[in-house]
C-alpha cells in the first residue's frame, strides 16, 4: 500500500513539472557536469543546469598538524543563479579552518571594526 501512495505521488510530481505554466526551474536538466578526486583526497567538479545555474569549486585536503587532530578540507568556489529579477547573482566562497567566507556584489560588506 505504501509503494502505491508513493508511486502515485512520484507521478503527480512528474505530471505537474509537465503542465503548461510550470517554472523554468522545474524543468531544468544538467547540461555538463565534471568531477575529478586524486587519491590524495583533493578534488574539483564543475557543473551546470539548463536554466543558467552552476558552480565549481576545489578542495584540498589538509593534513592533520598533529596526533590529536583530524585532517580538514580547505574549499573555494563560486556558484551563479539567476535571481527572480532576471539579474544573474554570483558567489565566491572559502571554507577552511577560518569558517565560510562568502563575497558576492550584491552581498552586504561588513563595516571595518
Amino acid at each position: 500500500m505504501k509503494f502505491v501512495i508513493v508511486f502515485a505521488a512520484l507521478i503527480a510530481a512528474s505530471v505537474a513539472a509537465l503542465l503548461p505554466g510550470a517554472t523554468q526551474d522545474a524543468q531544468a536538466y544538467i547540461v555538463s557536469q565534471q568531477a575529478d578526486i586524486d587519491p590524495s583526497g583533493n578534488y574539483q567538479y564543475a557543473s551546470q543546469t539548463s536554466n543558467g545555474i552552476s558552480a565549481q569549486a576545489k578542495g584540498t585536503l589538509n593534513q592533520a598538524r598533529s596526533v590529536d587532530a583530524s585532517p580538514s578540507y580547505a574549499v573555494q568556489g563560486q556558484y551563479s543563479y539567476t535571481g527572480p529579477d532576471g539579474q544573474v547573482y554570483t558567489i565566491n566562497y572559502i571554507a577552511d579552518e577560518f569558517g565560510y567566507r562568502a563575497s558576492g556584489a550584491h552581498l552586504p560588506v561588513a563595516p571595518q571594526a
